[in-house]
C-alpha cells in the first residue's frame, strides 16, 4: 500500500522539531571522515560539497558533517575540515546553502581530537602508515587530560587549567563561526576517545585537580563547553551532543555514567543526545546489527530530551522498528548513507509513501 506523504507516514518520515529548526524527517546523515581536504588547510573542497549534498539530495533529514576541528591541534589528520577561521566559515556556507536548497537542514559538528590528533588519514593510500605523524612530516604535538598515549601513539601534553580554558574558547569561537556559515544546529563531538571523552572516561582522566578525580569532576570540561556554546548560539537553533555510552571495558566509562552526564547536559540546554560507544580506549566490542539502539533507550528513558541511535542501522524495517519501540526519536546513518546516498527515498518506498518532496525536480523520473 502506498500512503500519501501529507496524510498518514510512518514515524521514519514524519518531520520534528528541535527548538525552532523543523527537520522534514527522522533520518541523519551520521559524520563520516572524509579525509579529503589535501591543502591541509582546515578549508572544506567540492569533495565536501559533492559528498554532503548527495546526501541531501537523497532525502536525509539532517546532513551532519564530518569531524570538524576547533583548531589545527584539535584535527584527528593534516586532512580534516575546520572551523577556526573566516575563510574556512565562508567555504561552509557554500555547502550549507545547497543543502537548503534540497530540503535538508545542516549541523556542524565541532570536535577536538585530543591525544588521537596528528595520525595518518584512514584512506587507502596511508594504509601502511600507522600512528602519530611525526612534527618534520606535517604532524603536530598532541594534547590531552595528562601524558598517557593512547596505544600505538605518541605521548600528548597533558593540558593546564589554563589550556583547558582556551580549548573551551576555542569551542566558542568556532559556534560563531558555525552561526556564521548558516549551519541550522552545532553538535558537539563528546565521543570516541577524543579529547573531551578522554576526560570523561576513568580509564584515561587521572587527574586530581578540579578536571579530574570523581565523575563531577572528569564531566566538568563536557559541563563548561555546552554551557559556553549554548550561550553563544542562537537560541531557537538546537545545540546537539554526541557521546560515547560505554568505553566497554569494567572500570571504564558506562552507561550510568552517561546518564549522569546526559542530566548535565539537560540542565546545560542541551537539545538532543547522539548516542555512540567505545573509542576511549581498546576494547572488544560486539557489533552487529543496532548494536547500540539499547545504550540510546536508557539515556531517553534518562532524561527529557530527544536522542538519536546510530550503529549499524541498515534497513528501513529496522530503523522504523527502532522508533516504534521507543528506543529513539531518530537514526543515524553512516556507512550504509556511503553506500547509498539516496537512502531515506529507498526507506519511503519500503515504508509505503510516494513522497515527492524527498526528490529534487531533475530526479523525479527516477523515483521509487
Amino acid at each position: 500500500m502506498v500512503r500519501d506523504s501529507a496524510t498518514s507516514q510512518p514515524t521514519l518520515l514524519a518531520p520534528a522539531h528541535l527548538r525552532d529548526l523543523e527537520i522534514r524527517n527522522r533520518m541523519w546523515l551520521a559524520p563520516m571522515c572524509q579525509y579529503m581536504v589535501e591543502a591541509e588547510d582546515g578549508v572544506p573542497t567540492e569533495w565536501h560539497l559533492v559528498h554532503l549534498g548527495a546526501r541531501a539530495t537523497g532525502g536525509f533529514g539532517l546532513v551532519i558533517t564530518e569531524a570538524t576541528a576547533i583548531s589545527p591541534a584539535g584535527r584527528i589528520s593534516p586532512r580534516d575540515t575546520g572551523l577556526w577561521n573566516d575563510e574556512q566559515a565562508t567555504a561552509w556556507s557554500r555547502i550549507v546553502d545547497f543543502c537548503h536548497q534540497q530540503g535538508a537542514s545542516t549541523a556542524v559538528q565541532l570536535a577536538h581530537a585530543g591525544r588521537k590528533a596528528s595520525t595518518w588519514p584512514a584512506l587507502p593510500a596511508y594504509s601502511a602508515r600507522r600512528g602519530t605523524i611525526p612534527e618534520f612530516a606535517s604532524g603536530w604535538r598532541t594534547v590531552g587530560p595528562t601524558t598517557d598515549p593512547f596505544p600505538g601513539l605518541d605521548a600528548p601534553d597533558a593540558l593546564s587549567t589554563e589550556d583547558i580554558a582556551a580549548v573551551v574558547q576555542e569551542f566558542v569561537d568556532a559556534t560563531r563561526r558555525a552561526e556564521q556559515a548558516g549551519f541550522d544546529a552545532v553538535e558537539l563531538h563528546f565521543a570516541h576517545g577524543y579529547l573531551v571523552h578522554e576526560f570523561l572516561s576513568p580509564l584515561v582522566n587521572t587527574r586530581q585537580d578540579e578536571y579530574g578525580g570523581d565523575g563531577a569532576g572528569r564531566r566538568r570540561l563536557a559541563r563548561e563547553i555546552a554551557a559556553a556554546v549554548r550561550e553563544q548560539w542562537p537560541a531557537d537553533r538546537p545545540v546537539i551532543v554526541r557521546i560515547s555510552a560505554t568505553d566497554w571495558i569494567d572500570g571504564g566509562w558506562d552507561i550510568e555514567q552517561s546518564v549522569d552526564l546526559a542530566r548535565e547536559l539537560e540542565a546545560a540546554g542541551v537539545d538532543a543526545l547522539h548516542v555512540s560507544t567505545g573509542g576511549a580506549v581498546i576494547a572488544d566490542i560486539a557489533v552487529g546489527t543496532e548494536y547500540q539502539v539499547g545504550f540510546a533507550r536508557t539515556l531517553r528513558e534518562a532524561v527529557s530530551l530527544p536522542v538519536a541511535a546510530v550503529g549499524l542501522i541498515t534497513e528501513p524495517l529496522g530503523a522504523q522498528g527502532v522508533l516504534d519501540r521507543g528506543d529513539a526519536d531518530f537514526v543515524a546513518l553512516g556507512r550504509a548513507a556511503l553506500r547509498e546516498p539516496g537512502w531515506p527515498q529507498r526507506a519511503a518506498h519500503e515504508l509505503g509513501v510516494r513522497d515527492a518532496s524527498l526528490y529534487p525536480g531533475a530526479y523525479h523520473r527516477g523515483s521509487w
